[in-house]
C-alpha cells in the first residue's frame, strides 16, 4: 500500500515510464507566483484540483454549447462538454503513454474564460 507521503514520489516514478514525448510533472516550469511543492500531489494534479474547485469551472453548468429551445431536455452544457472532452483526452493520453494528469488539467480548463459563442 502506498502511504500518503509517498504518493507524489510514486506518481513521479511512474512518470519515468511514460513516452519520451510526455511532459513530466517534476519538469514543470512552475507557477507565476512561487509556492511550496505539495508533498502529496504533483504540480499537474494541483492544477486539476484548482480548476475543478474554481468558480469559473462551476459556472460552466449554466452555459450551453448551442442555443436550444427551453423544452428540449437533450442539450449539452459547457460543463458536460468539458467532462466529455476530459474523458476522451485522458483515454488518448493513456493510449499514447503520455501524462494523463497534465492532459486532464488542460482539457478541464480548455473552456474557462470563453465569451458567449466563443467556442
Amino acid at each position: 500500500m502506498i502511504s500518503r507521503l509517498n504518493l507524489r514520489k510514486f506518481t513521479e516514478e511512474k512518470e519515468e515510464s511514460l513516452s519520451p514525448n510526455a511532459s513530466k510533472s517534476k519538469l514543470s516550469r512552475g507557477r507565476p507566483r512561487p509556492e511550496e511543492p505539495c508533498p502529496i500531489r504533483t504540480a499537474f494534479q494541483r492544477d486539476q484540483d484548482r480548476i475543478i474547485h474554481a468558480k469559473a469551472f462551476r459556472r460552466l453548468k449554466h452555459k450551453t454549447q448551442v442555443f436550444i429551445t427551453p423544452l428540449d431536455d437533450h442539450y449539452v452544457t459547457r460543463l458536460t462538454h468539458t467532462l466529455e472532452v476530459s474523458q476522451i483526452a485522458r483515454t488518448i493520453a493513456r493510449a499514447l503513454n503520455l501524462n494523463e494528469d497534465l492532459t486532464e488539467a488542460i482539457s478541464l480548463g480548455h473552456d474557462l474564460g470563453h465569451t458567449p459563442f466563443g467556442h
